[in-house]
């Protein structure tokens, strides 16, 4: 395949947004198609995915000693420690912000303030699952290429 760096990220990443689709569909019983096109937190790691699927392909096309799977390779621990730390910290931070705010606000109709998005990162099981999920896209793609 031409273009199997492009195409496989971009499947997992696909595939890793259906299923965050449907889990939170089941979850809450309303389906929300902006959640398609989102991908900050949730399970699993779309970031993961994305990036894992990616550096596990290069490793399988390329080898896993070359130079260049070894700076996908640190980009993807840069990915999910990201996901994992900064943005989980931050939805934490919006969390407490958003309880400031209300608290500051009961009883008052005029808020012009909209509650910050809280789900910004990652637990781990959310990472390692981004991570098998990407693994097994890129063996596919491995596969079938």
């Amino acid at each position: 395949m031409k273009y199997i760096y492009i195409i496989c990220p971009f499947t997992a990443l696909v595939i890793c947004q259906i299923i965050k689709f449907l889990g939170e569909t089941i979850k809450t019983k309303k389906i929300n198609i902006a959640r398609l096109f989102n991908g900050a937190g949730g399970m699993p790691s779309t970031h993961t995915v994305f990036s894992v699927s990616l550096t596990t392909l290069i490793g399988y096309e390329e080898g896993f000693d070359t130079p260049i799977f070894a700076v996908a390779l640190i980009f993807t621990c840069i990915t999910s420690y990201d996901a994992l730390g900064v943005r989980w910290e931050s939805g934490k931070q919006a969390a407490a912000i958003n309880q400031i705010f209300d608290a500051m606000m009961k009883g008052n109709p005029k808020k012009a303030f909209h509650h910050l998005k809280e789900k910004l990162g990652h637990e781990p099981l959310e990472v390692f699952v981004g991570i098998l999920l990407g693994v097994i896209v890129a063996s596919i793609f491995t596969l079938i290429n």
